[in-house]
């Protein structure tokens, strides 16, 4: 593998619209992309050979409550440790960014749980259930 260039900074629409979608994640619209990516925490984007390959980000209100979203890996790079890279750069911003009593959250796609645990998230059930509504 090449050399992994990190780069914490405010990932480009259509950069991260085609990692979305490339990744298997649902797309989103040009509005919803700047709102969103403008008000992130938090982005991450690694790059091999000047080609993203992995991105992620953290929203929330940066004191009560934040998110892990968006953790994205190429297809042709999953399973060769982008997603933990990703996720040790996400774990260092929540423990020196963050206040002690934020509570972050994730969503965990497949067996993507395995690898969020390796970073102390556990699973809310039965105490909470996550919920959720999409606009359409």
């Amino acid at each position: 593998m090449s050399k992994i260039e990190i780069v914490e900074e405010k990932i480009p629409i259509v950069l991260y619209q085609t990692m979305r979608v490339t990744c298997g994640l649902s797309a989103k619209t040009e509005e919803a992309c700047q709102i969103g990516l403008d008000n992130s925490l938090y982005s991450i984007m690694l790059k091999e050979d000047e080609n993203v390959i992995g991105i992620g980000r953290v929203i929330g209100d940066g004191g009560c409550f934040c998110q892990v979203v968006d953790i994205c890996v190429i297809p042709e790079k999953q399973g060769k440790g982008i997603g933990k890279l990703i996720m040790e750069n996400i774990s260092k911003f929540i423990k020196t960014k963050l206040p002690k009593s934020c509570y972050t959250s994730l969503i965990a796609d497949g067996d993507a749980s395995f690898l969020y645990e390796k970073f102390g998230f556990q699973d809310t059930m039965p105490e909470s259930k996550g919920m959720y509504v999409e606009n359409k």
